[in-house]
């Protein structure tokens, strides 16, 4: 749902100029020191790109989810850190807060987060839960009484080591109740028995800090419960992945796009032969091949963002948008390394696609799996 073209268009403008005159040229720099300056997380924050999916009440844009799918499309055609770094703040970070926070909360928490003020995560996963989360979740909230007291280790959560909030879910009863043992709980950045660990040294996307949550005996009061009602931790998490799996299937667009771009300069350029590279028929296969999957990918993520924004379940739909852009993304990054030869594999020739080869490859793990998808949309549709 588009709800005013002109604003829209304004804000892609302003977004793609950021994109190629402030966060592509600091590219190089944010991998070499592995983080974005700090003067251009400022631009961002001055841009309003934290506070995109927020609600206007609260101080954000209250972008649809087709208008957020296409801001993020623009966004995330430079290093995918820039995305990572506001992308909690307008995706997991605080879509639980938002559709199932209290008013309150809603009201201490989200202006803040709308500014950049705040950075925001989600800490769900643990060393021995991922996609079975529910099964195997081992962090706990046990009933005080002045509160809850937090315990456990949660892995590879994104924005951890720069986090000020931290969206925690803890079981809170006996397994044997399913989702309705769970609860997530708002912990903020130095509340004691709270920790970070150091940043994880990874494959790609330096400049987004990953990192595990450790808690030892946390304490939190009561008023730290999302939505105030214990029970319904794992329901929250799954209403934000529903949407952020939205989210990130259009951030998957982005690299793909710009490696395209990429190889068809490339291809125009190099010479073999006597002439371009371009115009030699497999190179050619690459190139269709790779503008006819982006294309297809970028329908149904925006078919299925409209309806969302139309009050449609759209679970299934989610993940097929997660599932087929994620797959796309890693085959455009693939192809693209191809047509460039032993360039696109050393970082000192090949500009950014071995960078973005490497980024995009985590694209079909977080999240949910590509074959934890496979079997979600299976089932639905055996249902």
């Amino acid at each position: 749902m588009i709800r005013d073209s002109k604003q829209i268009e304004q804000l892609l403008a302003q977004t793609r100029s950021f994109v190629r005159e402030v966060a592509i040229p600091h590219e190089e720099q944010v991998e070499r020191e592995d983080c974005i300056p700090e003067p251009v997380v400022d631009q961002m924050r001055a841009a309003g790109f934290f506070g995109w999916s927020i609600p206007e009440a609260y101080g954000g844009l209250g972008l649809t989810s087709e208008e957020l799918c296409l801001a993020n499309m623009e966004l995330s055609q430079c290093a995918v850190a820039y995305r990572a770094r506001c992308g909690t703040n307008t995706g997991i970070g605080t879509e639980g807060l938002i559709q199932d926070g209290t008013e309150a909360q809603k009201r201490e928490l989200l202006p803040r987060l709308a500014t950049g003020e705040l950075t925001s995560c989600l800490a769900v996963t643990e060393p021995d839960a991922g996609s079975d989360l529910l099964g195997r979740l081992a962090s706990t909230a046990t009933r005080t009484a002045n509160g809850y007291v937090l315990n456990g280790t949660k892995r590879f959560i994104t924005n951890a080591p720069i986090a000020d909030l931290f969206t925690v879910l803890a079981r809170t009863g006996d397994a044997s109740e399913g989702s309705r043992s769970t609860t997530s709980f708002l912990v903020m950045r130095g509340t004691k028995g709270l920790s970070t660990g150091i940043p994880h040294r990874k494959m790609g996307q330096e400049g987004s800090p990953v990192s595990e949550v450790y808690l030892n005996d946390c304490e939190v009061p009561e008023s730290a419960i999302l939505g105030g009602e214990p029970g319904r931790g794992f329901a929250s998490v799954m209403k934000a992945l529903n949407k952020q799996r939205i989210n990130l299937a259009s951030l998957c667009i982005g690299p793909a796009i710009r490696l395209l771009d990429e190889a068809l300069a490339h291809s125009r350029k190099r010479q073999q032969f006597g002439k371009a590279i371009g115009e030699f028929q497999l190179v050619q296969a690459m190139l269709a091949d790779c503008k006819v999957e982006i294309e297809a990918a970028k329908a149904l993520i925006l078919d299925t963002a409209r309806k969302r924004d139309a009050g449609e379940d759209v679970t299934m739909e989610a993940s097929m948008c997660k599932y087929y852009a994620s797959e796309v993304a890693g085959r455009v990054a693939d192809r693209v390394v191809q047509i460039f030869g032993g360039g696109g594999y050393c970082d000192d020739i090949g500009g950014s696609v071995p960078r973005l080869y490497r980024d995009v490859r985590l694209f079909r793990l977080y999240e949910g799996t590509s074959q934890i998808h496979q079997l979600n949309i299976a089932k639905h549709l055996l249902k």
